[in-house]
């Protein structure tokens, strides 16, 4: 059909009205340690286009979603969600505690044309996130107690893209599936950045998550990407890689998060991408809590650096201004210490005012555009962190690829 994307079938695909939907969606919301009231609720507003077309659509519109991970403190059930979803909506959204048993089956049949009810927690189900192939997922409890219930999936959590679980996956196989709007519009946003790139393309990467962002570096320079710009751990590592002595506590960090090896893989992707490897020519170090700045030639040191130089800044928001695509993905310093947060925040900035197509994603980039209140001047802000990455690094998605030749 004409509004297919890649392969997908969205909703503009299906006619909805008086039918079941079991919706995938991505409510996890970062919550206050001590009362547990939501910090933001970005995700869960990213969801409303899709639950509100859904419901003028007439259908009956069951969501699933997740928060938190067993065992951390931001596991919990989805109530207040639910609450919030309902304010957000202007409307009530049932909610059902618990996730495929007689109450939630009961609760679904009971759902009228145009009603909205969100399940509890899927990883309150322990098999929900084994990686399994759909077939496998097919046949949980999870897909056999609601699939019969059911008229069509929706995935709407791109959040979620990467992972093969019961609840992203499981119902692919059993039930036609398309694509919600949100989902819809990071495909066709990310898809822009690797398919039809304006020049000159550059990339922006930071944050711990140093293994992914190594993948993405070497798939983006192998697509012709013009320039990596790096900050946080990662350029920590180029660093090393080019034989600048960090010091103790910066050197002990990564030796802490077993990135010591990933020392030598930079050094090979420098061997072949040194032209369009950028690195840090200043950096600022945690001076017990006072932010100090110094050159590269002032390394080593016995302070830990933590964010990037006002020198590097320049560098970087110069190479910006020129360019044609931007993606920027993982803050480039401790962004939680406003001392800092600085490079983050002023490269946002930065990226804001560019003429370029511009993609930001990962929780801390995300949260300083809110903050900075620069979202409107970005072209696509990215609810995925890792998939985000994942995508733009080629990396087969899960949940993608299931929703496929549907």
């Amino acid at each position: 059909m004409g509004y297919m994307i890649d392969g997908i079938k969205t909703l503009d695909d299906f006619d909805f009205a008086g039918k079941t939907v079991l919706m995938r969606c991505d409510l996890n919301t970062p919550l206050d340690p001590v009362s547990g009231d939501f910090l933001e609720d970005r995700r869960m507003r990213s969801h409303l286009p899709t639950i509100q077309e859904l419901m003028d659509k007439k259908a009956k519109v069951v969501c699933m979603a997740h928060q938190g991970k067993p065992g951390e403190s931001e596991f919990t059930s989805l109530d207040k969600h639910a609450a919030h979803l309902g304010k957000l909506l202007g409307c009530e959204v049932k909610y059902a505690d618990d996730l495929f048993g007689p109450t939630a089956r009961t609760m679904i049949k009971n759902l009228g044309d145009g009603e909205v009810l969100l399940l509890d927690n899927v990883r309150m189900y322990s098999e929900e996130a084994l990686e399994r192939p759909p077939e496998v997922h097919s046949k949980s409890y999870l897909v056999k107690n609601l699939a019969p219930l059911a008229d069509l999936f929706v995935n709407d959590a791109f959040g979620t893209a990467h992972r093969s679980h019961a609840s992203t996956v499981g119902f692919t196989p059993v039930l036609p599936c398309v694509a919600g709007r949100l989902m819809e519009r990071e495909i066709r946003a990310l898809s822009d950045v690797t398919k039809n790139p304006k020049k000159p393309i550059v990339f922006i990467l930071g944050g711990a998550k140093v293994k992914d962002s190594m993948k993405i570096i070497q798939k983006a320079l192998d697509r012709g990407v013009d320039k990596i710009l790096l900050g946080g751990v990662l350029a920590n590592v180029f660093l090393a890689a080019k034989d600048y002595r960090l010091g103790e506590p910066t050197i002990e960090f990564i030796r802490g998060k077993k990135f010591i090896e990933l020392i030598d893989v930079a050094k090979q992707i420098l061997d072949k991408y040194s032209d369009q490897i950028v690195l840090p020519i200043d950096v600022a170090l945690d001076k017990s809590g006072q932010r100090i700045e110094i050159p590269l030639s002032e390394l080593p040191q016995d302070y830990k650096i933590v964010d990037l130089g006002k020198l590097t800044v320049q560098k970087y928001t110069n190479i910006i201004q020129s360019s044609g695509t931007v993606f920027f993905n993982g803050a480039l310093g401790l962004y939680e210490t406003p001392a800092f947060a600085y490079a983050t925040e002023e490269i946002i900035k930065a990226i804001a005012v560019a003429k370029s197509f511009s993609v930001i994603g990962g929780g801390d980039t995300v949260a300083a555009a809110r903050n900075l209140n620069v979202e409107d001047n970005i072209t696509h802000v990215s609810t995925g962190g890792k998939a985000s990455i994942d995508f733009l690094a080629g990396v087969k998605m899960a949940a993608i690829e299931a929703l496929k030749g549907q």
